[in-house]
Order: structure tokens, then sequence, then C-alpha cells
């Protein structure tokens, strides 16, 4: 349950706001001064904070750079009586989620504090992230049922001398993966060697991925190592893979059978240790079939295969993505943004994204170097994400015989419990409520899919 603390020096307010609160499904606590309530943050958990700017002894101002320095992550609403603008500008700039001013409208309350509860569930969320995959994974974000899956076989295949296949569509991460299996594995003091295969010529891939000999060709006036040399002992990724050549496939095959191979106009073998990571953005199956990719070297690649999802099959990561990229960003470009509005995210939840994490990452950074404050607003996404249309969610995308019967039924329960959510802006008693649950079950239900820190 959301625990909120409520602050204020006068008894009345103090017992309003408890009440209403307490109707919306919250646990409250309450606090008449600000060293009562950083006693209270540091002995119990606290979701978010509603505190009144003016009260004798510590401010709400002063609590706030207090909470700040104990809890960084602990969303704080202040209130006041009086309408002193210089006052809502300094606790904006300090980090405040929102500023009220009494006396308040009972909807404004409420809507704050439900913003404050579903911030601090994904920054707990993202900081568990951070913890369980972090060290391991890198800048891989992400806790969908579909991420899941990729980590799984990830934690399975990362420290073997297996040839690993990531399979995605552009801007997914495939690169990130290759890494991460890297880093995880044994070979992480290695070297991690990539090439695109797409984006070198044909008459100049070979010689960079096996080097030459001097007087090779024109121009070879010294000896030139190539990537396979490099990366002896780590691993090599091969990007765009389904890219390369016909001619060079052989020699390809060739190195990950004999694990030898020579240089451009040299005339001895050179053994190499080296793990190979493919990549491509192709079903090289179908490439197989069209004749324009060797049928051994396809299973050669395709000892462990990871499939990528395309962020369109995994729109619950959103968020954590977005966090991600803002924290990026931010550090990068020295702006300072706290908060995304509701309808920039009801925003980045419908739009296709064709260009995957590729192009979010993109559009975050767009948005913090127009954004004009602590929070970005729709005006700073692009047009055609503002205004892309509500997308058409029927049963037919969740049913697949290929996932069988209680998984089917698991992602139809899955997503009735977010719309529920996201209908009440995370309140899980009004949430329960509608779906026709107790809360006690929803909570178990929100856990068994991840949706509960």
């Amino acid at each position: 349950m959301t625990t909120v603390l409520v602050v204020d020096d006068e008894k009345n307010y103090l017992v309003v706001l408890e009440d209403m609160l307490e109707d919306e499904g919250y646990r409250v606590l309450t606090a008449s001064s600000g060293s009562e309530a950083l006693e209270i943050i540091q002995a119990k958990p606290v979701d978010t904070v509603l505190s009144d700017i003016k009260m004798p002894g510590m401010s709400g101002i002063d609590l706030l750079d207090r909470i700040k320095q104990v809890d960084p992550d602990l969303p704080v609403i202040l209130m006041t009586a009086y309408a002193e603008v210089d006052q809502a500008v300094e606790a904006m700039k300090k980090g405040a989620l929102d500023h009220l001013q009494k006396p308040f409208d009972n909807k404004d309350v409420k809507r704050a504090v439900a913003r404050g509860a579903e911030k601090r569930s994904l920054m707990r969320n993202i900081r568990h992230l951070e913890t369980e995959l972090g060290s391991v994974w890198g800048n891989i974000v992400g806790k969908s049922k579909a991420m899941d899956t990729v980590f799984t076989m990830m934690k399975r295949v990362a420290d073997t001398p297996t040839t690993a296949l990531v399979v995605g569509e552009s801007g997914t991460g495939k690169e990130l993966i290759a890494r991460g299996l890297h880093k995880a594995s044994s070979r992480s003091s290695a070297p991690f060697v990539s090439i695109n295969c797409a984006a070198v010529p044909e008459n100049l891939l070979e010689s960079e991925l096996f080097g030459y000999e001097k007087g090779a060709f024109t121009g070879a006036t010294s000896l030139r190592q190539g990537k396979f040399e490099f990366a002896d002992g780590g691993s090599l990724f091969l990007d765009e893979v389904g890219e390369m050549s016909l001619s060079l496939q052989v020699k390809l095959l060739r190195v990950l059978q004999e694990q030898e191979f020579q240089r451009v106009g040299g005339n001895h073998e050179i053994r190499v240790n080296v793990r190979i990571i493919a990549a491509t953005n192709k079903e090289l199956k179908d490439e197989v079939d069209a004749g324009r990719f060797r049928e051994d070297l396809y299973f050669r690649l395709n000892v462990v295969r990871i499939d990528v999802p395309p962020l369109r099959d995994r729109r619950s990561d959103i968020p954590f993505l977005t966090a991600h990229f803002i924290t990026k960003f931010g550090d990068k470009l020295g702006r300072t943004v706290n908060d995304v509005d509701p309808e920039v995210m009801s925003a980045l939840y419908r739009y296709s994204w064709p260009g995957n994490v590729r192009e979010l990452e993109n559009v975050i950074e767009r948005a913090l170097v127009l954004c004009r404050g602590t929070t970005i607003k729709p005006e700073d996404l692009p047009p055609e994400i503002r205004e892309s249309p509500e997308i058409e969610e029927g049963l037919d995308t969740l049913i697949s015989w290929e996932r069988g019967l209680a998984e089917t039924l698991d992602a139809i329960e899955e997503r009735m419990i977010r719309q529920a959510l996201k209908k009440t802006r995370n309140v899980q008693a009004q949430a329960a409520k509608i779906l026709g649950v107790s809360r006690s079950n929803l909570q178990y239900k929100m856990k068994k899919y991840g949706l509960l820190a």
C-alpha cells in the first residue's frame, strides 16, 4: 500500500487530508513539524510527502532540502496559504514535485499525490533494475516479460565460448546485448571488438576482418592487423552479418571451424581464440532460402539465438527507459529534469516506435534540449509522437497458439490490471474495485507480473 506523509502545523488540515487520502486507498502518516517528519521518514517507508511551507522552526522548503539529502527519490509536494510566486519557483527549482495553494481543491491534491505515488513506484523499480542488472548488463534497461526472457537466455550463455546470434529490428539494442554477453563472461578483461558489416564496402571488409600484409595491394605500405587479431582472447561482434558477401562468408566459416585464418596477401596461418557474437535485423533462414546466405554458416552462427523484442512489444519498459535517458542526457547536457507530464507518457505509450529504443533515446534527448523547466511537456515532443493516435489493442494481439492457454490468460489478466492501474493513476484500492478483486489479491497479481516493487 502506498504511504503518504502529511506535514502541517495546523491540526485541521492534518485531519482533513488524512481522511481524504485514506478514502483514496493510501496509508497516511501525519507530522506537525519538519523535524517530526524527518524522524518518520528515517524510521518508516514513505512514498510521497505532502507538506505545508509556512511552519514554525523548519519550513517546508527546508524540509525539502533535508529530504533530498536523505532520500533524493522521495517526491515532495508543498502547500502554502500565501500565493507567493517566488516561493513556488524556489520549491520547484529545489526539486519539489508540485506546489499547491491553500485553500486547495481536493481534486488537485488527489492528482498531485497520485503523481507522487506513480513517480515513487517508477523510481523504486528503476533502482531495483540498476541493482539487479546494472552491474552485469550495463545499460540494458527492461523489466517486461519479453526482456526477462532475453536476460534469462543471456545468463545461460554469457560465460561460454558458444557462438551467439542476436536477432532484432534496427534500434532494439543488439550491440548492447552483445556487450552484455562479453561483460558477463570470463573474457571480460579481454577486448570487445565490433564491426558493422553493412557499413564497410565489400572490397574492404575482408582486410578489416583479417588484416593484410605489406604489399598485398596498392596502398598496403605496411602490415596491418585485422579485427580477429585485435579480438584475440575476447569477443568479436559482427553486426548486420546478413550483409556479408557469399565469398567472404566462406572465409568466416573457416575461421569459426578452425579458429585460424590468413591475412590478405599472407601465406601463413594465424591462430586466434575469439568468441563470435553476430547480429542481424534479417531472418537469416529466409536469406538462406533465397540463396543470399550460406546454410552451413547459418547453422554455425545460430547455435544460440537471442531474439530482442521491438519496443512496441515491450511498452511497459517505456517509463524505465525514459527515466534512464533523462538521467543520461541530463548529466550530458547539464539539465535538471525531475518529472514527465502525464500527457507525455501517454503519447510515448501510444506511438508505434518504428525506430525502437534508439528512436526513444533521440526523442528524450531532444525533449531535454527543448524543455524550458524541470518537467518534460507535450510541446517538447516531435509532432508525430505528440499527435499519434490511440492504439487499438484487441484480444487478437494477445492470443498466440505458440504460448498456450495458461500464458495467454496471464497476458490478458496483466493487460486488464495495467489498464485499471492507469485509469486510477495507480491507486490500488480503486483499481481493485474496478477489477472486482480484493486489494491483497491485486497486490499478489501485481507482484506476479512485476508491477509491484
